[in-house]
């Protein structure tokens, strides 16, 4: 029986361009927290984007379940790694950590079995289409209209920007993402929770103007009832979508049971990994809902084949460049569409061991 023999962790900070903001938080750099997983002479790597510390609760609480654990019954380490937070807070953080080793344990076995990740999961899809994600709120106009119109002009179908933390100039900067991407280009915002119902209520009907079909977090994820009344009373053809922050597949249900989406978000890195998506992916489809990944574009390409229910993946700006930083293989959008490359087994990354060097925390 061939088990996991051993697992490394590691963190990189990787600066961002600029100081960057969205409608409720600044940040100047991304961390990246890696595991590199190894059994019979192969190793597979996983992360999670958040605090290093996600490294210390994988070193102390999630090691010691899955070092000598058979290395083909991913689902069963998943559960082991479950257990082994319940005294630590099941959600939220621990699901960070569980995510980063989920992910590489899935890696490794398809490494293995000489498979790509997605043909070991099973596919739905051949490919999945992307969004471009950016536009943040600390973005000059002639910046936001640059990054914006560059990503239509290199084919992306649709594209995101933050707004939210100057709300009196959210129609203009919504005016002038619209002018630079043109009419052929769907138009998304994602306000992270910054405004007050009353507030996402009236700026949705001036952001139809621009045709935006995507209102992202309009009020905080953690008022179901907001986001309920706001998707309830939005503009025709504009979907109200939220979950980034769902952990569990508890939380994801409770969004759902509420009526709270049009479409439900959850990221790979965060949810539990591989393991936890492709258990909302069940959840949306008995609801009848679609699912969009949110963010690390090099995991959600194949995870998101394997999903019934998914519309698109996030090619988010931040883990975009970290991941082509960091990586050698990330995938990158042909004609709106991420594909796998097939001629590469599991995730088909391979850690740059010299730039990833320079980032160690």
């Amino acid at each position: 029986m061939t088990v996991v023999e051993g697992l490394d962790v590691h963190a990189f900070t990787v600066p961002t361009e600029e100081p960057e903001s969205d409608g409720t938080l600044e940040w100047d750099a991304t961390t990246l927290v890696l595991v590199e997983v190894e059994a019979a002479g192969r190793r597979g790597l996983g992360y999670s984007y958040g605090d290093a510390a996600i490294g210390t609760l994988i070193a102390s609480r999630l090691r010691p379940e899955v070092v000598g654990h058979p290395v083909y019954d991913v689902p069963g380490a998943w559960a082991g790694m479950q257990r082994a937070v319940r005294n630590d807070g099941p959600s939220g953080f621990a699901q960070y950590a569980i995510a980063a080793v989920d992910v590489a344990l899935w890696d490794l076995k398809a490494r293995l079995l000489e498979l790509p990740l997605a043909s070991l999961l099973g596919r739905f899809h051949r490919g999945v289409p992307c969004y471009a994600s950016g536009g943040f709120t600390s973005y000059s106009v002639a910046r936001l209209g640059e990054q914006l119109a560059r990503w239509a002009e290199e084919g992306h179908r649709a594209v995101k920007l933050k707004v939210g933390r100057r709300p009196g100039e959210d129609p203009e900067r919504v005016r002038i993402a619209r002018e630079a991407i043109g009419g052929d280009v769907a138009l998304r915002v994602d306000a992270n929770g910054a405004y007050t119902r009353s507030r996402a209520l009236a700026l949705a009907e001036r952001f139809a103007e621009q045709r935006v079909d995507w209102f992202e977090e309009p009020v905080s994820s953690d008022d179901l009832e907001g986001l309920r009344l706001i998707r309830e009373r939005a503009p025709a053809g504009m979907e109200v979508a939220a979950g980034e922050y769902v952990t569990r597949e508890v939380e994801a249900r409770r969004m759902l049971d509420a009526g709270a989406v049009d479409v439900l978000q959850a990221d790979v890195t965060r949810c539990g990994g591989v393991t936890g998506l492709l258990r909302i992916d069940v959840l949306c489809k008995a609801h009848g809902l679609p699912f969009s990944a949110h963010g690390a574009p090099a995991i959600s390409a194949h995870a998101c084949c394997a999903m019934e229910t998914v519309v698109h993946v996030e090619y988010f700006h931040d883990h975009v460049l970290v991941e082509a930083q960091l990586f050698d293989g990330a995938p990158k959008p042909r004609g709106g569409m991420l594909m796998t490359d097939d001629g590469r087994p599991g995730l088909g990354l391979e850690l740059k061991v010299r730039e990833a060097a320079r980032h160690e925390r």
